[in-house]
């Protein structure tokens, strides 16, 4: 029968265990599909309450006659004739959803208890209030399933990605792929739904381990009850369409630093490596602030607005002006300045206001960034970014930083999201939302340790980007140890299964011991779910990604072991020309300098030209043959025979 048909069970109230207009209590027979997280009914003349299970209690007596059965009015009914038999009765707890009418809130009546049906989810969730309409805002997250049926789940998108409230905060224990799982179907489901009134939408992730996010382009295996969910959700399985890479190089300057490194992947996967335009704003996340005071700021800031990019004239100096472009560049006029301190001799201790300690010391360490995060630093000052002001709707960017050391993974959070933010402020970035993803967040923005620069961008993402339309997705396994004000900002928070040692943290105080315990046991593909639409929080199911996961990537497309220097510059530059033949390469650059080679293919990356070889050529410039010149043959020494000192 239909879970509507007939009542499960009846409300009933103790002076111990009384009905409150936020909890109340039901009893039914021994055999019932009501558990830990099921959602009931109670209705009773005019009034309807919805609430979810929280917790249940089993009891036994000695009764004559026995195993009652539920009639039809939600009564037990005496079912067998044994003089004597002990009984079994099944309690549970249900926290109140809501209650139709909401005004006068009252306690919950002692009525019969139905399992909540699919109009009953929807009424007890508020879904009714964003899924229906002429601008329905619902994004399907998963299936609420009890009772041997199931039932969409939605999310307000005004509370997902704005503006009403947003971001989205992910927990569960590391190794069961939940947690990255989880935001690739979310995303998905994002695109497929995002309501066409409220805009366009991409999405940017940082894959800061291993092969997580590499794949997100290629479609993976999905069984036949994925399927069926996807088709219950409304969903097409299909991997994203649009996707591109970005990925420092290694120290050589040719090699990507990723694991996805295929041949066939390599259409969509491109360098990011930056000059000191690009670091130089974000001077204050890589160097040391133990060592950088206010007269360094003052100085660096001098070097921002005075000098780098721009023609800087110092008679003092020299007289032809200086032009610092790259790190090279800027070396060359700070050994300028200390070769004109070195002539004044003892009285050359300051220059334009700027002691020449302090002078020094931002010499030592702007010098060393180059070489500390080389591959994602380059000396030559020319930039491979991404494509600010060209964002297209539905897009992924991927920024693999798994190959990264620290140091230069805090640059790369700084920067990106840094311009995100400044290109949505001046409405240019090419779409309306953005969503960030960041996993590890325990790592970037701990609840202890010192206020780094990468924690505070994340509290002002979580604290005003949403007025922006930059939303934060973030994951992290233990959420007690994350900077309170980022997990405490996001609007919607996803569990999976957790840590025993992080439910006893006073964070999760107000779940009651059986919810605890599901949470500690729920398989893989299971949540439990909070939104603000919803006062309780709610378990759903969702099907796989339809993308290959990091394991069954990695088997389909192993990573290529690292190449030549001649073999990688031949590789991009057939990815930037596929009409470009590999020999004609080889013989351009054969006997060239590294450098040189470097710099005209970072030339032709940037500008990606209609002929790239053509282009690529011109930035090598005209081969200079070495002259080769014949040995000079010696003129013989004079022998004479009348020398008496001759041999």
């Amino acid at each position: 029968m239909p879970p509507e048909t007939l009542p499960v069970g009846r409300v009933v109230a103790t002076e111990l265990k009384p009905s409150t207009p936020h909890q109340f209590h039901f009893w039914t027979a021994r055999e019932t599909a009501i558990g830990i997280g099921a959602i009931v009914r109670v209705q009773e003349n005019e009034r309807v309450v919805f609430g979810v299970v929280t917790d249940g209690f089993a009891y036994s007596d000695l009764m004559t006659p026995m195993h009652a059965v539920i009639g039809a009015d939600g009564d037990p009914v005496a079912a067998g004739a044994e003089p004597t038999a002990r009984a079994e009765i099944r309690l549970f707890t249900a926290a109140v959803l809501r209650q139709i009418p909401e005004e006068p809130l009252q306690p919950v009546p002692l009525g019969a208890v139905w399992l909540a049906s699919d109009s009953d989810v929807v009424q007890a969730l508020r879904m009714d209030g964003f899924t229906t309409g002429d601008r329905p805002t619902g994004i399907p997250v998963g299936l609420y399933a009890a009772g041997g049926f199931d039932c969409p789940v939605y999310l307000d998108c005004d509370f997902l990605l704005g503006p009403e409230a947003a971001h989205l905060n992910i927990t569960g224990v590391s190794g069961l792929a939940t947690k990255t799982s989880a935001v690739e179907f979310l995303l998905g489901s994002i695109f497929q739904t995002f309501p066409s009134h409220k805009g366009t939408v991409a999405a940017l992730c940082f894959n800061v381990k291993g092969p997580d996010l590499c794949f997100l382009d290629q479609p993976g295996t999905l069984g036949e009850e994925d399927l069926r969910q996807y088709a219950r959700l409304g969903l097409q399985p299909e991997a994203f369409a649009n996707v591109r890479y970005y990925a420092p190089l290694k120290p050589d300057g040719v090699n990507l630093n990723t694991l996805r490194t295929h041949e066939a992947l390599s259409a969509n996967t491109e360098p990011l490596v930056w000059g000191l335009r690009e670091v130089l704003d974000y001077a204050e996340v890589v160097l040391n602030r133990d060592d950088i005071d206010a007269k360094a700021d003052a100085f660096i800031d001098f070097l921002a607005e005075r000098v780098v990019g721009r023609e800087y004239q110092d008679e003092m100096l020299r007289r032809k002006p200086f032009l610092v472009q790259s790190f090279a560049d800027l070396e060359e006029f700070f050994r300028a300045i200390f070769d004109f301190m070195e002539l004044l001799g003892k009285g050359g201790e300051v220059w334009k206001t700027h002691h020449v300690a302090t002078i020094r010391k931002v010499r030592n360490r702007l010098s060393n960034i180059s070489t500390r995060s080389k591959g994602l630093v380059t000396d030559d000052g020319i930039a491979s970014d991404l494509p600010w002001g060209r964002f297209e709707d539905r897009s992924v960017h991927v920024i693999d930083v798994a190959g990264l050391d620290p140091l230069a993974q805090d640059l790369v959070f700084a920067r990106v999201v840094s311009k995100l933010r400044e290109h949505l402020e001046r409405r240019d970035l090419g779409v309306d939302h953005v969503v960030v993803f960041v996993d590890e967040l325990n790592k970037y923005a701990p609840a202890d340790g010192p206020d780094t620069y990468v924690r505070k961008m994340l509290i002002d993402l979580s604290e005003r980007g949403r007025y922006l339309g930059l939303v934060l997705f973030s994951a992290q396994q233990f959420r007690s140890q994350v900077q309170r004000r980022v997990v405490g900002n996001a609007g919607t928070a996803i569990y999976g299964r957790m840590d025993s040692d992080e439910l006893a943290t006073p964070g999760y105080g107000t779940q009651s011991p059986a919810t605890k315990i599901k949470l500690a046991t729920l398989p893989k593909g299971e949540l439990m779910l909070r939104h603000p639409h919803f006062t309780q929080p709610i378990f759903v199911k969702f099907p796989r990604p339809a993308v290959l996961n990091s394991r069954e990537g990695i088997e389909r497309f192993p990573p290529a072991g690292e190449l030549s220097f001649e073999d990688a510059v031949v590789r991009q530059m057939r990815r930037l020309d596929r009409r470009v033949s590999s020999e004609a390469v080889r013989e351009l650059i054969d006997g060239r300098r590294e450098e040189d080679v470097r710099r005209a293919l970072s030339a032709t990356r940037r500008e990606r030209p209609t002929d790239a070889y053509a282009f690529f050529t011109a930035c090598l410039g005209r081969r200079v043959n070495a002259e080769v010149v014949a040995a000079r043959r010696g003129i013989p020494a004079l022998k004479r025979a009348d020398d008496s000192y001759g041999g």
